[in-house]
Order: C-alpha cells, then structure tokens, then sequence
C-alpha cells in the first residue's frame, strides 16, 4: 500500500463518487474506497468518519460562505435582501469547475433515501445558522427564521436547476430568478 500523499482526501473522494456512481452507495465499502486509491482502510477513516462522511463532509465551511457574505450587508437592510445577499455569496463557492462534481454527488443522493433525509438536514442546518446571524444582526422572530427558511428554500430550487442537464448559468443567477418567480407568487416586489 502507498505510504501517505498530500491530497489524499480529494483522491478518496473522487474514488469514492466514481464508485458510488457505477455500483450504487450501499454496495460500496470503506475498504473498496481505500483500495481505489492504493490506501488501507484506516487510512480511509482518518480521512472520513465514514463513507456518508464523503458526501457531507465540509457543512461548516459551506456555511461560513453564507455568512460571511450576510457580515457584509450593511446594517437596515431588509432581512430578505440581507439573506439574498448572502445566498449569492454562498453560490461563488458553486463555481463552473464544481458542477460536474455536484451533478455526480446528487445522483448519488437522490437514488438513496437515507442520503436525501441527510441533504434536507444538511439544509436545515445552513438555515438555522442562517436565522441566528440575523438575530446576532438584530432580526427579531419570526422575521429572522422566514428569511433564513425562505433564502434556503430559494437556494435548494436554485441548486437543482444549477445542476440539470444542460444547464450553463451560474448558479447566483439562477436564484435570482427563483427569487423573482418567489416575488411573483407572493405579489411583493
């Protein structure tokens, strides 16, 4: 087996999204992941606490993209605009170069139950995080949760038109639009 290598991570997440993909996510083992890469397993599992680990791995620095951009709205900003604000921060991170990636990941997700239950909590959590920032900002309730649960509402469509087939604009532009089709439904400009 390989000694240890910079990039070790990033290769067993490749090796595993590839084998997600061909064989299905319950049908691969910790120890195919590894072997895919020329590691052992335990060095598969100082990487990942386990194989869902690979696919949800990073939920603190995903969220921090949102909030760092909500740190820049200025103070009176309405708390949608601010969470907008933010939602178009958290879509930089979702650059050309990672679409073909996320397109993978959420086939993987959708052909497993217990993976989109995961997907949801993952949501929930950049949400929750969201509505607290609002409040840190002075957001009173319900008004701090409505915006955060509404802007990640818009960003969930966002990010499924983002990774369509075909689809080719970025992913800040597209929920502009869904915010727009939002607006709409509600009758507020």
């Amino acid at each position: 087996m390989a000694r240890w290598e910079p990039g070790t991570a990033a290769r067993l997440q490749q090796a595993a999204m590839e084998l997600f993909t061909s064989q299905g996510f319950e049908r691969t083992t910790a120890a195919e992941i590894a072997a895919a890469c020329g590691v052992t397993e335990r060095t598969f599992f100082r990487h990942f606490t386990d194989k869902r680990d690979v696919l949800f791995r990073g939920q603190d620095e995903f969220e921090r993209v949102f909030v760092d951009a909500l740190d820049t709205v200025s103070p009176g900003v309405t708390p949608m605009k601010a969470v907008m604000t933010a939602l178009r921060g958290g879509a930089s991170w979702f650059d050309d170069e990672r679409r073909p990636h996320s397109r993978m990941r959420q086939g993987v997700i959708d052909a497993n139950p217990p993976l989109q239950e995961r997907e949801r909590h993952k949501l929930a959590g950049l949400a929750d995080t969201l509505a607290g920032a609002l409040r840190a900002r002075g957001v009173p309730e319900p008004a701090a949760t409505l915006a955060a649960q509404t802007g990640t509402t818009v960003f969930g469509v966002a990010f499924g038109q983002w990774i369509a087939d075909g689809e080719t604009r970025p992913l800040d532009a597209i929920a502009d639009d869904v915010l727009r089709e939002l607006t709409a439904l509600t009758g507020e400009a």
